[in-house]
């Protein structure tokens, strides 16, 4: 049996398989493209990858182009909580210093110790993967539509106060609201 664990980047990703005894049995910096994918598979099919028996994968986030890919080969995908690797590393390590490739293998060994405690990610339809790309991308409007308020709250504060007490002295509590934009219009300057 072989265990995968990949260290997820945005440029490129390290992978590293292992077998049922720990044993490093291969490792690769793989680039974040069609090439690297084909890469990673072809290491894979090397260390016994087959359709019917297909290597089990740790990576650190459950979405994004390459676990898409990884999912359309029907194994076993595990998204580990990268606070849960960072536990694992330091059973490994003295040594806080973060390894990419240090990384990649303990995702793997956490795949052959303790892959019965890891929930491996559910098989989607593809109405069920839309909708979760929506709910992701509502969620980080919201997210930056908060950033935006706080920071425009912030430079209110500095550059404008009165603004900001003139804003809640009128009953209003929302700064992206029509009462804001009315209230800007009538003294655009402090």
């Amino acid at each position: 049996m072989v265990f995968c664990g990949i260290d997820w980047a945005e440029r490129h990703h390290d992978v590293a398989l292992v077998d049922a005894e720990g044993k490093l049995v291969a490792k690769r910096r793989i680039a974040e493209s069609a090439d690297g994918f084909a890469e990673l598979t072809a290491m894979l099919a090397d260390a016994g990858d087959s359709r019917e028996a297909p290597i089990p994968v740790a990576i650190e986030t459950p979405r994004g182009l390459l676990v898409a890919a990884l999912r359309e080969t029907g194994r076993a995908i595990y998204a580990i909580n990268p606070m849960a690797v960072a536990r694992y590393r330091e059973r490994h390590t003295v040594s806080r210093k973060k390894s990419d490739h240090a990384d990649a293998m303990v995702l793997a060994n956490i795949l052959r110790t303790d892959a019965h405690i890891h929930r491996q990610l559910p098989v989607d339809t593809e109405l069920a993967r839309a909708v979760a790309v929506l709910a992701r991308a509502a969620q980080d409007a919201v997210w930056r539509r908060t950033r935006a308020l706080q920071e425009l709250r912030s430079l209110l504060r500095e550059y404008y106060p009165s603004f900001l007490a003139a804003f809640h002295r009128s009953g209003a509590t929302n700064l992206a609201g029509p009462e804001a934009r009315q209230l800007l219009a009538l003294a655009p300057t402090p």
